[in-house]
């Protein structure tokens, strides 16, 4: 008997099959043949997974099924239609397997996967404690008394988990080719925040989880008056950021962080105050934010030379705006180019002028066109690469190649910030070795 993974390589479900192999179950999977980067995590762990084939299902498995897989795909059907095996979406499972821990969901628009790391550098300094990055990370020692994981609102996904504790990091309108409009978007929030058993932290300055219902006790962290943990005298520069946390009007801790970044200022508030609230001391988080190392695909910075390559998953206008600023606070003396390669059709039509405003703000634009798998939702969809690469001032449309990174070294030297939730980070490897040269 063993677990197989249909879509190993997903950000998820790679963490979870990690987290299977640590509590010594046998595991296997199986996905495309083309490199992502959460294989190294698999490979690590030596956990085996192959190309799709209906052979792969065997009796007496339990099969869990990538939320982008049906039954086209011939594994999906033939688990599926197998009266000897246990077929489960990941979604489902990872809500049933969540129920033997003291869970903690991390849920928002923005900020889950950092967040979701940093709980697990904390909590550890608490008790045992488990983690499931969506960066294809997770791990859980034996013994672990808490577990934390990413909770995404795609599709209402995250409403099959009932976790004992949530951190809501913010809400702002994303997944159009689902939700009808942001009503609907903050309806699946207040049915998740329903869910919650114990206790909920929010992000108070955003527009809308201060306007939630809560039927559990409600703690509030932000930059504005009024908050319970309040972030003050916040300082941002080449050197990363310094605050202060206020609780009760008394200063209970003053935080050095290596990133400028007002969305990592944002996670690490949010992170504190839960774990305060879990009993972890000012002293005891204040240490353990020292040894957080970052995750994969979020804010990775390398400096190469007198260039600096930065990875990171923005895929919303939002987080790209955000990202462009930390660049600019960090390395306030450096040229910052902003790569961007789009994933949904529906995403970059319903934001395309957003993200227009955003790339614009760097000084200059690069774009890589959509994945060749991406399919555009419905017939109104009809956006095209072309009529972001108009809004965009002086920007440049490239491939990845080895020729693209070779036109990305000729507009060096820079930060160059590779943005998107598909593979731009392969162009991104090609630089690094021309820099390197």
């Amino acid at each position: 008997m063993a677990y197989h993974f249909i879509g190993i390589k997903g950000t998820g479900m790679g963490a979870l099959a990690c987290i299977l192999h640590d509590e010594n179950y046998e595991v296997n999977g199986s996905d495309i043949e083309k490199y992502i980067f959460t294989e190294e995590s698999l490979k690590e762990r030596n956990i085996p997974y192959t190309t799709f084939d209906a052979k792969n299902i065997k009796d007496g498995d339990t099969v869990i099924i990538g939320a982008a897989f049906d039954r086209s795909n011939p594994e999906v059907a033939a688990a599926l239609d197998n009266p000897n095996v246990k077929a489960y979406y990941y979604f489902d499972f990872l809500g049933e397997f969540a129920k033997n821990y003291k869970s903690i969901s991390v849920a928002g628009t923005h900020g889950k996967s950092t967040t979701t790391g940093l709980l697990g550098t904390l909590l550890p300094r608490l008790a045992k404690s488990g983690y499931l990055i969506g960066d294809g990370h997770g791990n859980m020692p034996e013994g672990s008394e808490y577990f934390v994981f990413e909770s995404c609102e795609f599709q209402r996904h995250f409403l099959c988990y009932h976790p004992d504790y949530a951190i809501l990091t913010n809400i702002e309108m994303d997944h159009v080719d689902y939700y009808k409009d942001i009503d609907d978007y903050v309806s699946a929030f207040q049915s998740f925040a329903d869910q919650v058993g114990k206790k909920i932290v929010y992000f108070g300055d955003d527009p809308y989880l201060p306007n939630l219902q809560y039927k559990v006790p409600a703690v509030s962290y932000g930059l504005k008056d009024g908050n319970d943990y309040q972030a003050i005298h916040l300082e941002q520069g080449p050197f990363g950021m310094h605050f202060d946390i206020l609780l009760d009007k008394e200063v209970i801790a003053h935080i050095e962080l290596p990133e400028a970044s007002d969305t990592f200022l944002q996670d690490a508030l949010g992170s504190f105050a839960l774990c305060h609230e879990l009993g972890l001391s000012s002293e005891e988080i204040v240490d353990g934010l020292k040894d957080f190392k970052g995750i994969a695909r979020r804010s990775v910075i390398e400096k190469v030379g007198v260039s600096v390559l930065v990875d990171d998953y923005a895929h919303h206008p939002t987080a790209i705006r955000y990202l462009i600023d930390g660049a600019r606070k960090r390395f306030p003396d450096k040229k910052v180019i902003a790569l961007y390669k789009p994933d949904r059709y529906s995403r970059l039509q319903y934001f395309l002028d957003g993200f227009a405003d955003s790339l614009n703000t760097a000084d200059e634009v690069v774009l890589c066109d959509f994945p060749k798998n991406a399919v555009r939702e419905d017939a109104s969809i009809t956006v095209t690469i072309q009529d972001l690469l108009a809004k965009c001032k002086n920007a440049r449309l490239l491939d990845i190649d080895d020729a693209s990174a070779k036109v990305l070294y000729d507009m060096g030297p820079a930060v160059y910030l590779f943005m998107s939730s598909k593979d731009i980070y392969l162009l991104k490897d090609k630089l690094k070795v021309l820099l390197e040269k």
